[in-house]
Order: C-alpha cells, then structure tokens, then sequence
C-alpha cells in the first residue's frame, strides 16, 4: 500500500442504478442503505446524483434523496454529485440545501455540475436549452451570494435559511468547469472522462488558477473513479460487466437500459457487433479493479499522477452482495477507520 493512498480520504457516489426485474423505488432504497454500509466502513462523504428521464437511474431528486440518506445515517458527510444549476434556479438550491444544512448541520456538501438534460424532450421539460450551461460561472456566483451575503443578481432577496450557513461546494467539471471551479475558489471533482493525461492537465491548470476563498483556502481535488474489489481479478472484471454493457447499449441504440446479471452481459457479447464490443471495452478499459493487491497499485498509481486529496469511488453492479463486498473490500484495503453503530 502507497503511504500517499492511507492519506487520502475516500467517498462514495451512488447514482441510485435500476435493476432488470426490479422497480426503481428499489434502487433508491438500496442507496439508503448502501449509504449506512459506506458510513459503517468508514467512508468520509457518501453522495447522490441528478439523471432525468433516464430508464436506468432512479436517483432524479439528489437533495431530496440526500434528505432520505442524511436521516438514516449519523456521522458520515452527505452531498450531491451533483446538482445541475443550468435545470435549477440558484435561489431555489440555496434554500434546498440551506434547510439540510439546517436540519443535519456540519454534515451536507453542495456538488454542483452543468450538464444539461440526455435529450431535447428532457431539456424542454426542465426549462433549459443547450445555450443554459454557459451562464454556469454566473449561476454558481449567485448561488454561493446567497449563503456567503454577496449576491447581487437579486438586489434585497435574501435566501433562508441558506443566510449565514457554511456548506461546502463542489465543482464537477473538466477543462473549462475547471477553470471555473478555480477562479471561484471552489474545490474540483473531475474523471477519466477523456483519458488521465488530460485529467492531470486539467487538474494542474486547476491548481495554478486557484483564488482562494472563505470556504477552499487552498486547492482541493476529488478524483472520481470506478473501482471494484473482489477475490480474484476475474470476479472484480464480472462486477463491471452489466454497467459496461449498459453504456454500449446507451450508445449504439440510445437507450440507457437498467442493469442485467453479469451472466446476461456475457452472453450478449456473443451476438454483439464490432462497434458495440468496441464501446464495451472502450467503458472497460481504466477501470480500477482486481484484487486487493491490484487495486492497490493501481490506486497508489493514481494518487501519485494526480496528487489528489480524495478518491470518490462510483461503481455500479446487478449484484449487490458483490457491491457491497467491494466497497468492504476497498475500505480494509484503504485502512478506514470501521465505525461502530450507535446503541
């Protein structure tokens, strides 16, 4: 184990995946409850996230379902990862996260993105246009006017109970929402969306543009990244499988489906395509897993090239017990903290 990894923290974000076979209020129960499994292990965050219209995520109401996750737990920080400002109004999130705030204090953190809605229907429905995320910086300032005094969008509105409370902000962005994640003072959730060489660019202009701020007095950087533990290497590859599968699937026919058994996505692969494999492996291919020793070093590799302060972990399966054990896995491995249940 790296010495920089046991001085990392890590997260958990769960996008509430649907299951074949199973209803979505499924899905959001099992968020619920994989958030007391990730507090019981010792985890530092555990958040939700936003996806409208989408037949395999049941997570449509992150601070809603942050309310629900914040209520079955005790200790452990709860946020989003995140709320879309370009389909909100800022006003409307401040409150929203202002009485979380109010109601579980010290423990809420505001991730906030600019990703638009998966379709023109979904776009219209929710009020916003592909032109809504360039006014992201704009948005974002107000939002933290309301908590920290300064917005003057809105000359004399005030928003309570957000007025005067302290809520850390996220920004998920790459390239220029790094940027923009800089100049605020904010701290910065990024991916491999487009390859780790260009992640570490962004994370290092990130760095060099940072203003600090009331809430970020330095730098502060998330990775977020796939990861599952299992016994051996090729169980921890299975685990991958349903949620690869479904991205090919969302990209050759438009339809994001709910996840199929392991055993289904293998014998798919069969009468698949060369361009829909090609996606598969595309989606496979980075993913952190294997065993603990392999995770190990590939999470050592990935401190190392980022310098990151916390590694937010998003893995999605049909089984859950695998999920589970992963996530178990991956906190012994990491040496966290276990916390033990009140009573």
């Amino acid at each position: 184990m790296s010495p920089t990894t046991r001085t990392t923290r890590f997260s958990v974000l769960d996008r509430s995946r649907t299951r074949q076979g199973h209803p979505d209020a499924a899905a959001l129960r099992d968020t619920v409850e994989l958030a007391r499994h990730a507090e019981r292990l010792g985890y530092h965050r555990f958040w939700v996230s936003e996806h409208h219209g989408v037949p395999g995520v049941a997570g449509s109401a992150p601070t809603v379902l942050a309310a629900a996750v914040a209520g079955a737990t005790e200790t452990i920080r709860v946020g989003t990862g995140g709320v879309m400002l370009p389909n909100h109004r800022p006003m409307v999130v401040a409150e929203q996260f202002g009485v979380l705030e109010a109601l579980f204090p010290g423990r809420i953190d505001m991730g906030l993105g600019r990703s638009l809605g998966f379709t023109d229907g979904i776009r219209r429905a929710l009020g916003a246009d592909k032109a809504a995320g360039a006014d992201f910086a704009a948005q974002l300032a107000e939002l933290i006017g309301y908590f920290d005094g300064t917005q003057r969008a809105h000359p004399q509105v005030r928003a309570r109970p957000a007025e005067g409370l302290r809520v850390p902000a996220f920004v998920l962005a790459t390239g220029a929402g790094a940027r923009v994640a800089a100049e605020a003072g904010l701290a910065l959730v990024i991916g491999e969306v487009r390859g780790r060489r260009r992640m570490r660019e962004a994370i290092d202009g990130y760095r060099a543009a940072f203003r600090p701020s009331a809430l970020w007095p330095r730098p502060y950087v998330v990775v977020a990244a796939t990861v599952a533990v299992a016994a051996t290497t090729a169980a921890a590859h299975r685990m991958l499988l349903p949620e690869a599968h479904a991205m090919a699937h969302a990209k050759t026919r438009g339809v994001f489906p709910p996840l199929r058994p392991a055993a289904d996505a293998e014998a798919a692969a069969a009468t698949m395509g060369a361009r829909e494999r090609g996606y598969v492996e595309e989606e496979l291919r980075g993913r952190i897993h294997g065993t603990e020793e392999e995770v190990a070093e590939a999470l050592g590799t990935l401190i190392e090239e980022t310098g990151a302060d916390e590694v937010l972990v998003s893995t999605s399966t049909y089984e859950r017990g695998a999920l589970l054990e992963s996530y178990a896995r991956l906190a012994r491995l990491v040496g966290l903290p276990e916390r033990v249940a009140a009573g």
